[in-house]
């Protein structure tokens, strides 16, 4: 059987495929191999999680193991998706600080490459991370902590797979809460250039979306926690102009052309959490996707000069790209987090299915924002060469030597991993 990723542009080279029900099975298979990968919801891009050896899928192994109500934790395999753990917490009480647009990716796959949601004080999907259990190269089980700046946990944490098989996670939770999500429309781009900053702080989570094109950008979509709005029947509001953005009439998916039906709600009813923080509901996950995806983080200050930069290429992205995406995403500490000590901007980018048509203009886009320094997501599309890559993580060769210590018999390289730790 042929095996693909989400969008069908990877094709797995892996020899076996298995899907254990326990820690222990993973052990075994893992001290066999000679190469070996883990997989999550198949959500990346590229082929960050291919082998030539063993690939695990931990689609079984999606309980929630235990919740802590006084250490405000919650334990999780690693194979559960964000949509199941949701709604397992919400009904307990308890919530996650944030979301990505898409409930059905999984926790361990997400954490791995620092996916994340939007909100300028909000981290990442890996920064709510406390504790974690992984099978090594020998097959052993080990627990790690966050303890202290000298623990090597912060390296681990965004790990692209170098490690090990990240079988359990333990992440901070905070009490359950409603959030309200309103669109607005055609937002200046001169306004979001001279104020991007007060754009992205003006809700718990908000984003943006365009396609480059013209003196506006198509959408704004600002969700705002409601601490003391009952979740139900609220009245419906349309809100006031938001920057210079009006109110959206009509339910909107961030591509204008699709059906909103799948989208959650945007008209400022307040409801869960979990129902609000992804751009679609939980009970609408995709299959597969039509469509290739790429992303590049720039630091807070410089997301206005991004903005003009990615304007002045407009014509060139308008017949490749569906719609792109900008979020604001908070710093962190975790060494191979692409916020890594820096307050972020991410520009995302949904393009059509053609990699020969995308790439010479993926290149281009990473040219016009080359002077800003960009980081791209580990687990989408880029043209950026390696070496560049490497240059834009100063704890990098400390991560590689802590792989070498950690993997010394290789098992969990491959070649995007071979790639990146080679300098």
């Amino acid at each position: 059987m042929i095996e693909r990723n989400w969008a069908g542009n990877v094709t797995f080279g892996a020899a076996r495929w298995h899907a254990p029900t326990a820690v222990g099975e993973v052990s075994a298979i893992v001290g066999a191999a000679d190469r070996v990968r883990a997989v999550g919801s198949r959500h990346s891009f590229n082929d960050i999680a291919d082998t030539s050896g063993d690939v695990v899928s931990l689609q079984h192994m999606n309980r929630v193991l235990a919740i802590d109500p006084d250490a405000r934790t919650v334990t999780v395999e690693g194979g559960i998706r964000y949509g199941e753990l949701a709604r397992c917490l919400h009904v307990r009480g308890w919530a996650l600080a944030n979301l990505a647009s898409l409930s059905h990716i999984t926790v361990a796959g997400a954490v791995a490459t620092a996916t994340h949601g939007s909100g300028a004080a909000n981290g990442n999907l890996s920064t709510p991370v406390v504790g974690m259990e992984l099978v090594t190269c020998d097959g052993d089980r080990v627990d790690l902590l966050r303890t202290d700046d000298l623990s090597p946990f912060d390296a681990m944490v965004v790990g692209l797979g170098a490690f090990g098989i990240v079988t359990r996670l333990t992440l901070r939770i905070e009490p359950t809460f409603a959030v309200e999500q309103r669109v607005y429309e055609h937002l200046p781009v001169a306004t979001a250039v001279e104020q991007l900053g007060a754009i992205m702080a003006s809700g718990y989570s908000t984003s943006l979306f365009t396609r480059w094109q013209g003196d506006t950008i198509g959408q704004a979509w600002c969700k705002r926690r409601v601490e003391t709005t009952p979740v139900g029947d609220a009245p419906i509001d349309d809100g006031d102009s938001f920057f210079g953005a009006a109110p959206a009439a009509r339910a909107f998916h961030p591509i204008e052309a699709l059906d909103a039906a799948a989208c959650t709600e945007q008209f400022g009813r307040p409801g869960p959490w979990h129902e609000r923080l992804p751009h679609f509901r939980p009970d609408a996950m995709p299959n597969n996707g039509d469509e290739l995806q790429s992303e590049l983080f720039v630091a807070a200050e410089d997301g206005g000069a991004a903005i003009e930069a990615l304007a002045s290429v407009g014509p060139a992205l308008d017949p490749v790209l569906q719609v792109s995406e900008i979020r604001a995403v908070a710093a962190d500490q975790l060494w191979l987090s692409p916020c890594y000590r820096r307050e972020s901007v991410a520009f995302h980018f949904t393009w059509v299915s053609s990699w020969a048509a995308v790439r010479p203009v993926l290149a281009q886009v990473e040219a016009a924002l080359e002077p800003l320094a960009p980081r791209p997501h580990w687990g989408k599309l880029t043209t950026l060469p390696t070496a560049t890559i490497r240059g834009r993580y100063e704890r990098l060769p400390e991560f590689a030597a802590l792989a070498a210590e950690w993997d010394p018999r290789r098992r969990f390289r491959n070649r995007f991993l071979d790639d990146l730790l080679a300098g």
